[in-house]
């Protein structure tokens, strides 16, 4: 098993101010919390972090803001994946001055590229600077899977080091990681203690924003030999796993409105995302307090 960028990572949110407009103190708040309760590694402006609304002075200054607030404690992977690959070359660069120590690179959507086109557009990306490269397999948003085969030969380039695995193929996901050297990462809160049981590196979670501490804990316990307590631990976080993620909501919604509660940065979303109703925060609140005492 590898990591190449830590073994909990966090799928942070982006925090804006009451009008709108981004918060870096307050996102140096909440990397400086994260770090502190339990996460290796922050990834800045994934879907999480509401990257399709953020410009690109906004993900730099996001960079050099948290790079400030955290130093060495945590490796910084910048998400830059866009569906035109020479922008996505650009921000490669620019994650690179401003002091990331890794990307996140999702395969270019909307456009439904053929396997050999997001092969290409990997290869050219990882290219364009000297960080190495986690590619971001989502195909739910991006209409187009990464193929196994395609992910085996993207692994013998030198600067693709590890995956975000979003597929939901499981079997896939343990195919690739028998012949390669990839670092998997479960992007799926559900898949966070079944992946690293086979062989994973870890997760890039949206639900470490809000407990961090709680998911490090399942794989520590794992890491000990006590996978029983590591099952129980993960089975705890099953409600508001459920609950963040699949409440028809998207992550950086239900998350935003629990940080919210808890007086922590977030500040609202961009549209065309709309803040979740009371009830939905209520409920999250509730299930975040059961854990929190459980």
């Amino acid at each position: 098993m590898t990591t190449p960028f830590g073994r909990t990572l966090c799928a942070v949110i982006t925090p804006f101010t009451a009008s709108g407009t981004l918060d870096l103190g307050g996102a140096q708040l909440l990397a400086a919390h994260l770090v502190g309760n339990g996460c290796d590694g922050l990834v800045l402006s994934g879907t999480t972090g509401e990257s399709p609304t953020t410009t690109d002075a906004e993900k730099s200054a996001l960079i050099a803001a948290v790079r400030e607030a955290v130093g060495g404690r945590a490796r910084i992977v910048a998400g830059i994946g866009t569906p035109d690959t020479r922008h996505t070359t650009d921000l490669a660069r620019e994650a690179e001055k401003a002091g990331a120590d890794g990307l996140l690179v999702v395969s270019p959507y909307y456009s439904r590229p053929p396997q050999d086109a997001i092969e290409a557009h990997f290869h050219e990306v990882a290219d364009a600077t000297g960080l190495p490269l986690m590619v971001y397999d989502v195909p739910a948003r991006t209409g187009t899977r990464i193929a196994p085969e395609t992910m085996l030969r993207l692994a013998e380039h030198p600067g693709i080091v590890a995956v975000k695995d979003c597929s939901n193929d499981f079997l896939a996901a343990q195919k690739v990681l028998a012949r390669t050297d990839l670092a998997y990462y479960a992007g799926c809160d559900e898949h966070n203690l079944a992946l690293y049981a086979v062989g994973g590196s870890g997760y890039v979670s949206t639900v470490a924003n809000v407990v961090p501490d709680r998911l490090r804990a399942v794989l520590d316990a794992f890491d000990a030999g006590d996978t029983a307590r590591a099952a129980r631990l993960q089975q705890r976080a099953t409600p508001l796993i459920e609950a963040v993620m699949s409440a028809g909501l998207p992550g950086s919604v239900t998350v935003k409105a629990l940080l919210n509660a808890l007086a922590l940065p977030a500040g609202p979303v961009r549209a065309p995302l709309r803040a979740a109703d009371p009830a939905t925060a209520d409920t999250l609140l509730s299930l975040h307090a059961d854990l929190s005492e459980a």
